[in-house]
């Protein structure tokens, strides 16, 4: 690993850490859609991460077909913004999101005949979106982040005194 090594696998951190906290924030904002484009309500979203492995053979094979597969993951949900260049994993032992999944958990039945989607018997099929969930997931997220800057923050210090040591 290099001098800036850590910077780099922060860097890599502080990326997925973003996509995750960008799926959290769409899976809140979608919690009442019961209509989307492919029909049905919206279904919640997870983000898978892996981690950059470039030594080993398995690793190799996989790391452009990665960038593929989050490239078509762009036209099936393309509010969340994720792009394949946001999650392209950057340095080895890094981290990367490997895919942004759908939960296909039955959706909430509740009773309300005057809404415009409901089914004949009365009832609206919400998505199962629990927001307290959605919370512990966005904190987790928030923490991942800022631990990483912290450490972005730690190595320019470290990087600092040791220039100042050469004077």
């Amino acid at each position: 690993m290099n001098l800036l090594g850590v910077m780099d696998l922060s860097s890599s951190a502080l990326r997925a850490e973003r996509v995750r906290a960008e799926v959290v924030a769409s899976n809140m904002a979608n919690a009442e859609t019961t209509r989307t484009p492919t029909g049905g309500p919206y279904q919640r979203h997870h983000v898978v991460f892996s981690s950059v492995d470039s030594g080993s053979f398995g690793a190799s094979l996989l790391s452009a077909g990665n960038l593929q597969s989050l490239q078509g993951l762009e036209k099936d949900i393309p509010k969340l913004g994720v792009s394949a260049a946001d999650a392209a994993p950057v340095v080895d032992g890094g981290v990367e999101v490997s895919e942004v999944i759908a939960d296909h958990s039955l959706p909430l039945q509740r009773y309300d005949p005057s809404h415009p989607d409901a089914a004949a018997n009365g009832y609206v099929a919400y998505p199962d979106i629990n927001p307290l969930t959605e919370m512990v997931d966005l904190m987790g997220a928030s923490r991942g982040y800022g631990l990483n800057a912290s450490a972005v923050q730690a190595e320019k210090g470290m990087l600092s005194n040791s220039l100042d040591l050469l004077k």
